[in-house]
């Protein structure tokens, strides 16, 4: 939703905010595309809420005054409109980013939204491949610079753990130097990751093979017709490979990160250590992957335990 749309329903003076806030989040805090979208949709679709709810064109005041039954009747109507939990908890998020940078900015304070709680989120656990089926996926033959091209990709986002947004960000400047990578992660936190030689020999292999010219700025992985390479087309060619290798609906490219967490911790590293590899800001965000590491230690119990199906 564009601010365009606001101009119905919004005061001028919100409508201008609403933009220096738009200017803020992509300047000052870098956020993603996906997050400015997404942020930018769940402030356009509230105040459209309070102006429905009011009945008229909404001011900078009635932001101000908006009380916490105003708030979870928004809420509300979003379940109404079959949002999941943590869409609703994303969507409130997003409100509350905009109103304390109002209340930052001298603009306006709205006490009452600190105390608006999210949706309870079920806990969702990661959802790794097997050892077996994580190196399947990164031991394709190079026959041409495509497929070389994946096969680095593949195997730089299980040897580092990187996200896929991170890894296609990357330029020729940003290649490994004296055994690790540099990574810009969220928030724009760099952090430093070691590099296997597995991994420098495929991404050697592929730029070798490559047929765009190398410059600093040049994106290191290059689509087909040229320019940096999208992330539909890596979530693609994992349906493919998917297809190919018959594994399950959870093989996905982010799957790939949770695999080298969990792989990494099965194999003795502490939660400390994968944390600063994963650039987590929490270490509760980490301690997921030991959820998942003992229900593997479950499933390997009851299926190879000699007692396990006697009663």
């Amino acid at each position: 939703m564009a601010v365009s749309s606001l101009l119905n329903i919004c005061a001028g003076d919100v409508v201008h905010h609403v933009e220096r806030w738009h200017a803020w989040l992509k300047v000052e805090k870098n956020v993603s595309p996906h997050t400015f979208r997404a942020y930018a949709q769940d402030v356009v679709q509230f105040l459209n809420f309070l102006a429905t709810h009011e009945g008229r064109e909404i001011s900078l005041n009635d932001i101000s005054s908006a009380n916490i039954q105003d708030f979870r009747a928004w809420i509300s109507s979003r379940a109404l409109d079959g949002l999941s939990s943590a869409s609703r908890a994303r969507n409130l998020s997003g409100v509350k980013n905009f109103l304390k940078w109002l209340d930052r900015m001298g603009v306006l304070h709205n006490p009452v939204i600190a105390g608006v709680r999210a949706p309870k989120l079920p806990r969702k656990l990661p959802r790794p491949l097997e050892e077996s089926q994580a190196l399947r996926l990164t031991s394709a033959h190079a026959t041409d610079w495509i497929t070389a091209r994946d096969n680095a990709l593949m195997i730089l986002l299980y040897g580092c753990g990187v996200r896929v947004s991170e890894a296609l960000n990357l330029n020729i400047s940003d290649l490994p130097r004296d055994g690790f990578l540099r990574v810009m992660g969220k928030g724009r936190k760099e952090r430093q990751v070691p590099v296997m030689d597995i991994i420098t020999e495929a991404l050697t292999t592929y730029r070798a093979l490559c047929p765009y010219a190398e410059t600093p700025d040049r994106p290191l992985f290059m689509g087909e017709r040229g320019g940096r390479l999208h992330q539909g087309v890596v979530q693609k060619l994992m349906r493919d490979m998917r297809r190919a290798l018959h594994l399950p609906e959870t093989a996905t490219p982010h799957a790939l990160r949770h695999s080298f967490a969990t792989h990494l911790l099965q194999n003795g590293a502490n939660l400390r250590e994968i944390q600063e590899l994963l650039g987590h800001a929490s270490l509760s965000t980490t301690q997921r992957y030991t959820d998942v590491n003992a229900q593997e230690l479950i499933r390997i119990h009851k299926n190879f335990h000699p007692r396990s199906n006697t009663k």
